[in-house]
């Protein structure tokens, strides 16, 4: 089971709660279980298509997901996953 990091942004997604703990054998796994726990975070999260929203990125242990294998990296008991949104602004 992975701890997965929720946002401010995204807490109203899921209770309030700053943690949750998901399953999978991947990053996209996890993820889609955290959606499936919590509807709400479903779009927020992956685009139409299945892949993750441009706009949000994923860090698996600190790293990346996008520079290690994507939605497909693997993910062991006690991995941490943190969401951060991207900001924009001006």
């Amino acid at each position: 089971m992975a701890i997965v990091r929720i946002p401010p942004v995204l807490r109203p997604s899921t209770g309030g709660a700053k943690e949750v703990d998901a399953v999978g054998d991947d990053v996209g796994a996890v993820l889609r279980s955290l959606a499936d726990a919590h509807p709400d975070t479903q779009t927020q999260l992956f685009a139409d298509g299945g892949e993750l929203n441009r706009y949000v990125n994923v860090y698996l242990n600190d790293e990346d997901v996008r520079v290690l294998g994507g939605l497909d990296t693997a993910v062991t008991d006690g991995d941490v996953i943190v969401i951060l949104p991207a900001m924009a602004g001006g």
